[in-house]
C-alpha cells in the first residue's frame, strides 16, 4: 500500500513539473504574426518607373531607399490607413479578373509608406478610388508592373496581411530638440506597425509617447545629455518589446540609431 500511494505521489509530482514546464515554455514564446486570409480589393499606381514621387509619404519614412524600403511600397486608402496605425504593415497582392494580369497571377509584397486621401470631387467608381469604405492599394510603378501590364490603371487584385521580414532591428530616427523629442520608427518586422510607444532616459522613468502621425511617436521631456532605450507594443499582436540603450548619451536629431531587437 505504501509503495502503491508512494508511486502515485510520484506521478502528481511529475505530471505537475511537465505542467509546469509547458506553461513556462508558453509564456516564454513572443506573440508571431500570421499571414491573414486572401481579400478582394483594387490596385492602381502613382508615380513613374523611378519611383521618384513615392518618397516620403504620409508614414514620413523620408528617403525610401536610404531607409530600406525601396519601390515595393504602396499608399493605403484611408480605410486600411488607420490613421497612421498601419504604415509599416506588409501585404501580399495580386491581380485577378483581368487581362491586364501577367499569366499565372503572380503577387508582389508590399510595405505601406503612404496615405491615398479620398478624392470626394469623383465617384467612388469612377477615379474616388481611395474615398472611404473603398479597400484600396495605390502602388508604385514598379510595384504594380510586377504583377499587371500598366495601361490597365485600375484592376481587381486578391490581398493579404503577411508578416514583414526584415533584416536586423528596430531603427529610430530623431527630430525633435533637447525639449521635444519626435521618433520615426522603422524597419520594424512582424506586423510592422507600432500601437504604442514609451521612452526612457538613464535619468528618468518610462515616459510615454503620443502618437503624432504616421510612423512617429513624439515626447516632450527633457532627455538631452541621457542614454535612450524605448519600449514599444505591436499594434497587431500586442507583443511587448523594449529596446534598451539605443541612442547614446550624445545623441542628436537628423540621425537615425538601431536597435539589436525586433517584432516577428
Amino acid at each position: 500500500m505504501a509503495s502503491s500511494l508512494h508511486s502515485w505521489g510520484c506521478r502528481f509530482l511529475l505530471m505537475g513539473l511537465v505542467f509546469t514546464i509547458i506553461a513556462k515554455s508558453t509564456l516564454a514564446v513572443a506573440p508571431v504574426f500570421r499571414p491573414s486570409r486572401w481579400a478582394l480589393a483594387h490596385a492602381t499606381f502613382y508615380g513613374d518607373d523611378t519611383a521618384s514621387e513615392t518618397m516620403g509619404g504620409a508614414c514620413g519614412y523620408g528617403n525610401l531607399f536610404l531607409n530600406g524600403y525601396g519601390t515595393d511600397t504602396v499608399a493605403l486608402s484611408s480605410t486600411l490607413f488607420n490613421n497612421g496605425y498601419s504604415c509599416g504593415s506588409c501585404y501580399q497582392i495580386k491581380c485577378v479578373q483581368s487581362s491586364a494580369c501577367y499569366k499565372g497571377s503572380p503577387y508582389t509584397t508590399v510595405t505601406a509608406t503612404n496615405l491615398c486621401p479620398p478624392n470626394w470631387a469623383q465617384d467612388s467608381n469612377a477615379g474616388g478610388w481611395c474615398n472611404p469604405p473603398r479597400v484600396h492599394f495605390d502602388m508604385s510603378k514598379p510595384a504594380f508592373m510586377k504583377i499587371a501590364q500598366w495601361k490597365a490603371g485600375i484592376i481587381p487584385v486578391m490581398y493579404r496581411r503577411v508578416p514583414c521580414v526584415k533584416r536586423g532591428g528596430l531603427q529610430f530616427s530623431f527630430q525633435g530638440n533637447g525639449y521635444w523629442l519626435l521618433v520615426y520608427v522603422m524597419n520594424v518586422g512582424g506586423g510592422g506597425d507600432i500601437a504604442s510607444m514609451w521612452v526612457k532616459g538613464s535619468k528618468t522613468g518610462w515616459i510615454s509617447m503620443s502618437h503624432n502621425w504616421g510612423a512617429s511617436y513624439q515626447a516632450f521631456a527633457t532627455l538631452k545629455g541621457q542614454t535612450l532605450s524605448f519600449k514599444l507594443i505591436s499594434y497587431s499582436t500586442k507583443q511587448i518589446l523594449v529596446a534598451n540603450n539605443v541612442a547614446p548619451s550624445n545623441w542628436n536629431v537628423g540621425m537615425t540609431y538601431k536597435a539589436n531587437v525586433n517584432f516577428h
